[in-house]
C-alpha cells in the first residue's frame, strides 16, 4: 500500500510541476486533477478486472497484469494453493480413515444428534441387515426392530454391551451380536457391533465338555467307591473278591482311557502341525492297524461268547503318507475299533484304499446298524452319543471322531462320513495329493479275513 500512494504522488509531482513551471498554479492544479481522474478511472477498471479474476472458477496462473495488482493477485493464489493441499490432504486422511473402519472386522455405525445413521461400514449393514444407501438418515430404532436393543438404546448411559440376535440366512444360522453404543461430539453416538457367534458357542462347548468329563469321570469312580466300600466291610471269599477287583480294574481301565484321549485331544489342538518331511509307511500303518484290531475281535467274542468279526484288509498300495505316524495311526485305529465296537458279533468291517490324481481315501465300512442322517453332521463332537448305554457297554470314550478330525484337518485331510439306518456306516480319510508319496514302500499286506 505505501507502494501505491508513493507511486500516486510521484505521478502527480511528474505531471504538474512542469505546467506549474512554465505556466502558473492553477494550471499546474488542473492537470493534476485530471491526472487523478484519470488514475481513479484507470485504478477502477482495474479493479473491476480484478474483481472478475477473482470470480472466476479457476485462477489464471499467469494474471496479465503487473505492479501492485500481480503482487497482490501472486499472494492469493499462493493461499489459495496451500488451502487446496491442506483440502486434498484432508480428504486423503479421510478416505484412508474411513477405508480403515471398512475393513474393521467389527461393526462401526455413525449417528447424527437426532440418532439417525450418518454412516455406516459393511459389516455393521451385515450385522443388522442394513442398506448402506437407502437406510442413510433412518433413525436406528426403526430399523434394529429387536426388543433388548430399543430398552438398551433408551437408556441414558450405555457403559456395558448388550447381546441381541443379528441378521441371518436362516435360523440354522443365527448370528448373536454384542452391540455398545459411546457418545461422542456434540450429542452424537458411536454405534459399534461385534459378532459373538463363535465366542458363545465355545463357551457353550467348554460347559459341555466340562459337564461330560465330569460325568464320565463320575461314573466309573463311583463303581469304585461302591467296590471298595464292599470290599471293606463285607466278608467275601477268595472267588468274590477276584471278581471284585476285576470289575474294579475295567473301570480303572475305562478312566485310563479316557485320560488318554482327552490328553491326545488336548496335544493335537496346541501343538505344532506334524512335519510333513516325515514319510509313513502306508503298509506298515495298515499291518499295525490290522494286529490291534485282530486282537480286539477276539477279546470281543471270548468276552461275549458269540463268533468273531471278519476282516477284510484289500491289498495296501505302495505308498507313504507325509505326517505323524502316531498321530496317522491313531485315525486309522478309531475308526477301525469303532467299527468293530458297533458292529454285531459276526458282521463284516472292510478297510479299502482308492486313489485318484488329486486325494488319496481309506475307507473303513461295516456292516453295522447304520446312523441316522440327524446325528451325522455331530458325530465329531467330543462326547456326542447316539446311545448312551450302548456305547459304555462296548467300552467307547466318545472321543474317537473328535481326535480322527483333527488328525485329518492337521494332515489337510478330512474326514467324510456316510451312513443309512440298516445299511451300515462308511467313514472316509481322505488325504490330498500333495501328502502322498510315491517312494518304494515295503511289500503289498496280503488281504487277510
Amino acid at each position: 500500500m505505501p507502494y501505491v500512494v508513493f507511486e500516486l504522488l510521484f505521478w502527480l509531482a511528474v505531471v504538474a510541476l512542469p505546467v506549474w513551471i512554465w505556466l502558473d498554479a492553477v494550471s499546474a492544479l488542473l492537470a493534476a486533477s485530471i491526472y487523478l481522474v484519470l488514475h481513479i478511472l484507470v485504478q477502477d477498471w482495474k479493479f473491476r478486472r480484478f474483481q472478475n479474476w477473482l470470480n472466476s472458477t479457476y485462477l489464471q496462473a499467469n494474471p496479465p497484469w503487473r505492479g501492485a495488482w500481480l503482487d497482490v493477485a501472486t499472494r492469493i493464489q499462493r493461499q489459495q494453493l496451500l488451502a487446496e493441499n491442506r483440502t486434498q490432504l484432508h480428504e486423503r486422511r479421510l478416505q484412508d480413515f474411513l477405508l480403515a473402519i471398512q475393513a474393521s472386522p467389527n461393526g462401526v455405525i455413525l449417528l447424527d444428534d437426532e440418532s439417525r445413521i450418518d454412516w455406516c461400514n459393511d459389516t455393521a449393514a451385515s450385522h443388522l441387515g442394513l442398506d448402506v444407501k437407502k437406510d442413510r438418515l433412518q433413525h436406528i430404532v426403526h430399523l434394529v426392530r429387536d426388543p433388548l436393543f430399543t430398552r438398551y438404546f433408551s437408556q441414558d448411559n450405555h457403559p456395558s454391551e448388550v447381546l441381541i440376535d443379528g441378521r441371518s440366512a436362516s435360523v440354522s444360522s443365527l448370528r448373536k451380536l454384542s452391540v455398545q453404543l459411546h457418545k461422542y461430539g456434540d450429542g452424537r453416538l458411536l454405534l459399534l457391533s461385534r459378532d459373538v457367534t463363535e465366542v458363545i458357542k465355545a463357551d457353550a462347548m467348554r460347559r459341555d465338555f466340562v459337564a461330560n468329563v465330569s460325568h464320565e469321570i463320575r461314573t466309573p469312580l463311583t463303581v469304585l467307591g461302591g467296590f471298595v466300600e464292599t470290599l471293606q466291610s463285607v466278608p467275601l471269599d477268595a472267588q468274590e473278591t477276584q471278581k471284585y477287583l476285576q470289575l474294579m480294574s475295567s473301570q480303572a481301565d475305562r478312566m485310563q482311557s479316557l485320560v488318554a484321549d482327552l490328553l491326545t485331544l488336548s496335544q493335537l489342538e496346541v501343538s505344532q502341525s506334524p512335519n510333513a518331511q516325515e514319510y509313513v509307511s502306508l503298509p506298515d500303518l495298515v499291518n499295525q492297524v490290522m494286529s490291534e484290531a485282530s486282537a480286539f475281535t477276539l477279546l470281543l467274542a471270548e468276552q461275549q461268547s458269540g463268533q468273531k468279526h471278519a476282516l477284510v484288509f484289500d491289498q495296501v498300495p505302495p505308498l507313504f503318507v507325509m505326517g505323524s505316524k502316531k498321530e496317522l495311526f491313531s485315525a486309522l485305529s478309531n475308526l477301525v475299533s469303532n467299527a468293530i465296537r458297533y458292529t454285531p458279533l459276526g458282521g463284516l468291517v472292510h478297510l479299502t484304499f482308492s486313489q485318484t490324481d488329486d486325494q488319496l481315501t481309506i475307507s473303513v465300512k461295516d456292516t453295522g446298524p447304520g446312523i441316522a442322517s440327524e446325528h451325522l453332521p455331530r458325530l465329531t463332537e467330543r462326547f456326542y452319543r447316539i446311545d448312551q448305554s450302548r456305547s459304555r457297554e462296548t467300552g467307547g470314550t466318545g472321543l474317537g471322531l473328535a481326535i480322527t478330525k483333527h488328525v485329518m484337518q492337521r494332515h489337510g485331510g478330512e474326514l467324510q462320513i456316510q451312513s443309512e439306518l440298516g445299511m451300515g456306516s462308511t467313514f472316509n480319510l481322505i488325504f490330498p495329493a500333495s501328502r502322498i508319496s510315491n517312494q518304494i514302500a515295503t511289500p503289498d499286506l496280503q488281504t487277510h479275513t
